[in-house]
């Protein structure tokens, strides 16, 4: 039954950010995925995501036969109908746009619909989690959110600090979210959002993208997929089920210079936290195997409604909202 759900379902992974190449496309259709959001800026400013994005056209022109781009909800029920993955495109740092309000109306034509106020570290709109002091929003941040508003594109606060992240819950007039996070609850880290968070941006409209990011995970390393969904149901416990999604990010294909690239403020700068060991969870290890978390779903007792929910639909409804297509 889960593997016809799965087939049937429209599934989004609220965040990948992995090596993409042609194998990594072929597993997303592996996978089922009708719609991931794909990082296209970390750390770069202006040229260097304007670049990634280049190449993320010739990679949608060379792989047309598995992959589509993604402007809209009727794009993601396409790419379901065509058998593709859409691929959304989406920033982990507003580092892209440097000093340029502008900049946010020329990226969202190119296709960008998600952009991450901070990561980890400080910049001109706001501060992230590894950050000593959590300065807030700042007055540009705030011109920030709302041409974000203004133009539909989604605000997101995964690796961002808790003040600036309240302060933009409160600012934005369209729902935010949490692409990839999991619990304090169930273990404490920075990048984890504690009980009152969750609560927090869910009674202000918002979303939680549930991730399987290992380090973040109570075992570690050791995690299977049971754990993946467990941590799902703590947040579905606090935030009800119509308000979270998956957000998995997976890292597929990238090895140890990438883990220190985006441990390191900026890049290049001081270290901001260790790894360790990064091992996805038993059962999940690959993009391809994605229908093992519906299959997990439905054998610890969800019903089918909760799974499309989780799976894709509360994604595709909080992207047609904040789109406004």
């Amino acid at each position: 039954m889960s593997i016809d759900l799965h087939a049937k379902s429209i599934v989004i992974d609220g965040l990948i950010i992995s090596d993409f190449d042609r194998a990594v496309f072929e597993d997303m259709r592996k996978g089922g995925l009708t719609a991931a959001n794909c990082t296209c800026c970390v750390w770069e400013g202006f040229t260097e995501t304007m670049r990634n994005v280049m190449r993320w056209k010739q990679w949608i022109r060379d792989n047309a036969d598995l992959i589509t781009q993604v402007y809209t909800t009727a794009d993601i029920r396409r790419a379901k109908a065509e058998s593709k993955t859409g691929i959304i495109l989406g920033w982990q740092n507003l580092s892209g746009i440097q000093d340029q309000l502008g900049y946010l109306g020329l990226f969202k034509e190119l296709g960008v619909g998600i952009m991450q106020i901070a990561y980890n570290t400080q910049n001109l709109v706001g501060t992230g989690c590894y950050e000593k002091k959590d300065g807030g929003l700042s007055d540009f941040g705030h011109e920030v959110i709302a041409e974000m508003n203004r133009l539909g594109i989604l605000c997101d606060l995964s690796h961002v600090g808790a003040r600036t992240s309240e302060d933009v819950i409160l600012a934005s007039k369209q729902p935010v979210a949490y692409s990839h996070c999991l619990p304090s609850g169930l273990k404490a880290h920075p990048r984890n959002k504690s009980d009152a968070q969750l609560k927090f941006i869910v009674d202000h409209g918002g979303f939680v993208g549930v991730t399987m990011f290992p380090p973040f995970l109570k075992k570690g390393p050791a995690s299977r997929v049971d754990d993946f969904v467990e941590a799902i149901e703590y947040v579905i416990d606090r935030c009800g089920e119509e308000n979270v999604g998956v957000g998995t990010d997976f890292t597929q294909g990238y090895g140890r210079p990438f883990f220190d690239w985006i441990t390191h403020d900026k890049g290049y700068a001081r270290k901001l936290t260790d790894f360790g060991e990064v091992i996805n969870p038993e059962g999940i290890r690959t993009i391809g195997e994605w229908p093992n978390i519906t299959a997990t779903m439905a054998r610890r007792g969800w019903t089918t409604a909760r799974i499309e929910r989780v799976i894709g639909l509360n994604w595709l409804n909080l992207l047609r909202t904040v789109w406004g297509a």
